[in-house]
């Protein structure tokens, strides 16, 4: 378990823990808040969701409505849970999209004041800006807001492969080289690093991996590729592996717990036909990970 002030100890108490998360919310289906508060509460957590956006529904649509919620405001809430004297509680930020620089200046500010109510506090970002075959989906200057400002504040951080190969600025396809990258964007700031959707040469046909890497070493998870890409994966992931790891203080178990739930909630997907995860139908395997896959150490 790491130590000093950016590594990530256990949860305080009975090992359940305190989120502020600050993200989008809709109203119909599973992303941002709407795809993580539910299951950290299902693991016994406290979440204090704060909302950047009120949609319908997400924007894969291509259709919604609802509004886009200005930084002042959202900072408004977080001040007023300030007023309640609270935030020393919390044990750690989670963010997720964030769609202007401005609204990445409230979180960060966020991420300030409860470090200093708590320094054990840790942040826990997911840096939100596209994906292989898709490219940046994100308004153009963000990618460089979070590799420059965000991520450097960050105790933790959920990229997937293609978003990591920005944050590090090259191309990878080795193993080697993915750790390399890891290792680069580790030097900025965040001791730990869980990168998501992993291909390179040595990972079979029809698999992905998920690798967790920290001060401690590096371990990776192989799974099956399930021929299908809904919305909000990734922000169950990120929640996830946060409150694993913040219980745990164990990467290796942090990663098998997390792809064990993430990976029935997929399987419960495809087997449901919908293109919005079933976090209900499978809230089972999120609250009891599923033994599914054992993380191996590779470095």
């Amino acid at each position: 378990m790491a130590g000093g002030p950016r590594g990530v100890r256990r949860a305080r108490h009975d090992g359940r823990v305190k989120i502020l998360s600050i993200q989008s919310s809709v109203a119909y289906g599973h992303v941002g808040n709407s795809a993580a508060v539910f299951p950290l509460q299902r693991l016994g957590h406290e979440v204090w969701p704060v909302l950047t956006v009120h949609f319908s529904n997400h924007t894969g649509y291509g259709a919604w409505r609802g509004p886009l919620l200005a930084p002042a405001d959202v900072a408004e809430v977080i001040a007023g849970i300030a007023d309640r004297g609270v935030l020393g509680d919390a044990d750690a930020v989670l963010s997720g999209y964030q769609g202007d620089p401005a609204m990445g200046a409230v979180i960060l500010d966020a991420v300030a004041l409860v470090k200093t109510a708590n320094p054990d506090a840790v942040y826990c970002c997911d840096p939100v800006m596209g994906d292989a075959g898709r490219g940046m989906f994100v308004r153009p200057g963000i990618p460089e807001f979070l590799r420059d400002t965000v991520v450097p504040r960050a105790d933790i951080i959920t990229p997937n492969h293609f978003e990591l190969d920005f944050l590090a600025g090259g191309t990878t396809s080795t193993l080697a080289e993915v750790l390399a990258a890891v290792d680069a964007v580790r030097a900025t700031g965040p001791r730990h690093v869980l990168v998501t959707s992993v291909l390179h040469g040595d990972v079979p046909e029809g698999s992905l991996e998920v690798l967790a890497v920290s001060d401690e070493g590096a371990w990776a998870v192989t799974t099956p590729l399930l021929p299908i890409s809904p919305n909000g994966g990734g922000d169950v992931t990120a929640a996830l592996y946060l409150a694993h790891l913040r219980t745990t203080g164990s990467p290796a178990t942090a990663l098998e717990r997390t792809i064990g739930s993430v990976f029935a909630v997929l399987e419960a997907t495809l087997a449901a036909g919908t293109r919005e995860i079933q976090l209900v139908a499978a809230q089972d395997a999120i609250a009891a990970p599923p033994a599914s896959f054992t993380a191996r150490r590779v470095r």
